[in-house]
């Protein structure tokens, strides 16, 4: 591949700057949130747990440093280019040694490419934390249309939409000609498209949640099984995903003028679909991760839209990957975290979806595995890779 500035003359290098002014209006709302009440009994069973969120909205008023995590966020190399007619976001950086493996890694929501801080240097850089030059990576994160730093889609995109401003992005405008997706929440839908829709130039996929449907639907007693308790998990999700995916723009009102609102909105999940212990949070995620996850959806006003793929995957017809029950055909490796809020189905049930060659059963770690267990996440890409290589 070329140099990347000459890959496509409309790259353009970006940085990320929020001025004083606007950091001072989310402080002062923070500050003199207008705090009310919950049941004597709550504690996270109602929504996010108000004395956790009174304790994060402290830290926030009076001990969280956005400028070292803006400073965090800038230390990466980030560009903006024009792709299907949106601004698009992301962070490249190019691996070390001979030949690099492209990898594009793809967030879902509530996160953002801050997910993936602790893993882009090791895996474009092995050799600087104690591996193997030969297992560098290529590293692309874009930020999802209308997601944090891209511009927003005209109008809602769903996964399948995604997957084709990706794949425009890694071939088109950076030159690829193939490349592995690995990709969480909805950066595991959309590798499953891209993989399904754009092979051979997304040659293999590694995942770590299983969003994806067979139209067939379960078929042994163990999938039955399996179906049924996922439904069952699944009822006290539905609510936001209800609301989401049929009306994003009502909710969006609320959440554009307070800033706590949107807090509240996020911890819950990162809370509920965490791998945390006896309900503490920060036994997976700190103040300052969730903080600045949080931050980059404020600051860019990008809450309304990046809630749209909701919608988007509702008017593309859902879960089910392919009407025809036909099978990804590419190479998939799949990292099973046991807290995924999305419980993993019976490896029978994967199997008729995707052409698994890596299936790693992990001891721990949930629905946000880079941020949560970034070493496994990363030396299980690794490992799969190696069998691409070779």
């Amino acid at each position: 591949m070329k140099d990347l500035n000459e890959a496509n003359e409309n790259l353009v290098p970006f940085q990320y700057h929020v001025s004083d002014a606007v950091l001072e209006e989310i402080r002062s709302r923070v500050a003199n949130y207008p705090w009310h009440e919950m049941p004597d009994d709550g504690g996270w069973e109602y929504g996010t747990n108000m004395d956790y969120l009174k304790e994060l909205c402290a830290y926030w008023v009076d001990g969280f440093d956005w400028r070292a995590q803006e400073s965090r966020i800038n230390s990466f190399n980030h560009f903006k280019t024009p792709v299907e007619g949106i601004n698009m976001h992301f962070i490249h950086e190019k691996g070390s040694g001979k030949n690099p493996m492209p990898l594009i890694i793809s967030h879902g929501w509530p996160g953002s490419v801050a997910e993936f801080f602790d893993l882009i240097e090791p895996l474009a850089h092995p050799e600087r934390f104690g591996g193997n030059i030969e297992d560098a990576f290529t590293v692309i994160a874009p930020s999802l249309p209308g997601f944090g730093f891209s511009g927003r889609p005209p109008r809602p995109y769903g996964p399948r939409k995604m997957a084709s401003v990706l794949n425009s992005l890694m071939t088109d405008n950076l030159g690829y000609k193939n490349y592995l997706a690995q990709g969480g929440d909805w950066g595991g839908a959309i590798c499953s498209l891209l993989c399904y829709d754009h092979a051979p130039a997304c040659f293999a996929i590694h995942i770590n949640v299983l969003t994806m449907r067979h139209a067939d639907g379960p078929q042994t007693p163990e999938e039955k099984a399996w179906s049924e308790q996922f439904d069952r998990d699944q009822i006290m999700q539905d609510g936001y995903r209800t609301q989401q995916a049929t009306r994003p723009q009502t909710l969006s009102y609320a959440m554009m003028d307070s800033p706590v609102g949107i807090a509240a909105w996020l911890v819950e999940k990162f809370n509920s679909w965490s791998d945390v212990e006896n309900n503490d949070i920060e036994s997976a995620h700190s103040k300052d991760e969730l903080l600045t996850n949080i931050m980059i959806y404020i600051t860019t006003g990008t809450f309304n839209t990046a809630s749209w793929i909701y919608y988007g995957r509702r008017e593309e017809g859902g879960r089910i990957l392919s009407s025809e029950g036909r099978q990804v055909e590419v190479p998939t490796g799949c990292a099973v975290f046991p807290a995924e809020m999305l419980n993993w189905p019976p490896r029978s049930y994967a199997d008729r979806i995707y052409n698994i060659q890596h299936w790693t059963e992990m001891p721990r770690g949930g629905h946000f595995a880079a941020m949560e267990e970034p070493e496994m996440l990363l030396n299980d890409i690794r490992k799969f890779a190696r069998t691409l290589r070779s």
